[in-house]
C-alpha cells in the first residue's frame, strides 16, 4: 500500500530519506537513528516507517557488501550476536506490543540522549568485557524496538574491529537485525508499505551515492559532523517530547 500524504509532505519525506541513506551510508551507521525521529513528526507511528526503513537498509547494505563480504571481521561478529540477537528479538516483541505513545516517548528520549553525546563531545566508551555485553545488550534491544540502537553498539565495535573492517561488518549486522524484524512484521501481517519503500529506493540511493563519496571526508571531521547533527538531533527531541505532553 502507498502512504496517504499530501504533496508537501511526499517532498518532506523524500528529503528526510535523502538524509537517511546519507548517513546511513556516510558513517556505516545512524540512518534511522537520524531519520525516524523526524520522520514521526509526519506520521507518528513507528511501524509505518520502521518496514520502509528496514527494506531500504536490506537494499543498501545488499549493495554495499556484494563485493565486500570477504573484508567482515566473522569472528567478532559471531561472538557479539550473542548478546545483541536475543535482546533484539525482546525489543521487537516491545515494538509490536507496546502502546504507540510508550514508544514515540522512548524514541525521542534515545534521541536526546544521542544528542547529548554528540553535542557535548562525550564519548560511548567501555573498557571490559563485562561492559561491552551490557551495551551490545542494549544496543540490540533498542535495534529491535526502532532501529536506533547503532551508535550504542558501534561504540563496542569500534574498540573491537578493525577501521578497514567496521564498516561492512556493521552493514552484516544490521543486514540480520532488520531481517529478524521484517520477518516479525511479515508473519504478524503488519502492512509493510512495500510500493512506497520501493517508490522511495531512487530517493534514497541519492543519499546514499553521496554518503559513499564523502565517508572518508565524514571520518576526518567526525566530531564537527556529530556536534552539528546533535544539535539539530536536540532540537527534535525535544520538540516531539513537548508535542507528546502538550497533546
Amino acid at each position: 500500500m502507498f502512504l496517504d500524504l499530501s504533496p508537501i509532505q511526499i517532498l518532506l519525506v523524500a528529503l528526510l530519506f535523502i538524509w537517511a541513506g546519507f548517513v546511513r551510508s556516510g558513517l556505516g551507521f545512524g540512518g534511522a537513528a537520524l531519520g525516524l525521529p523526524l520522520m514521526l513528526f509526519i506520521d507518528p507511528d513507528p511501524l509505518t516507517w520502521l518496514p520502509i526503513i528496514g527494506t531500504h537498509l536490506l537494499f543498501f547494505s545488499s549493495l554495499t557488501l556484494r563485493t565486500r563480504m570477504n573484508n567482515v571481521d566473522w569472528e567478532y561478529l559471531k561472538q557479539s550476536s550473542i548478546y545483541i540477537v536475543p535482546a533484539a528479538l525482546v525489543g521487537v516483541v516491545g515494538l509490536i506490543s507496546l502502546p504507540t505513545q510508550w514508544l514515540l516517548v522512548f524514541i525521542y528520549s534515545i534521541t536526546l540522549f544521542y544528542a547529548l553525546i554528540w553535542l557535548m563531545n562525550w564519548a560511548i566508551e567501555s573498557h571490559n568485557p563485562i561492559m561491552d555485553r551490557f551495551l551490545l545488550s542494549i544496543g540490540g534491544y533498542v535495534a529491535g524496538t526502532s532501529l536506533t540502537g547503532a551508535p550504542l553498539m558501534v561504540s563496542v565495535f569500534m574498540r573491537n574491529v578493525s577501521q578497514q573492517q567496521l564498516r561492512n561488518t556493521l552493514f552484516v549486522l544490521w543486514f540480520a537485525l532488520v531481517t529478524i524484524k521484517m520477518s516479525a512484521f511479515a508473519a504478524l501481517g503488519i502492512e509493510l508499505h512495500t510500493l512506497t519503500a520501493l517508490l522511495l529506493i531512487p530517493v534514497a540511493a541519492i543519499g546514499h551515492v553521496a554518503g559513499l563519496k564523502t565517508h572518508e571526508i565524514i571520518l576526518q571531521n567526525d566530531r564537527i559532523f556529530k556536534r552539528w547533527v546533535g544539535g539539530g538531533l536536540l532540537l527534535v527531541s525535544l520538540l516531539g517530547l513537548m508535542n507528546l505532553y502538550v497533546s
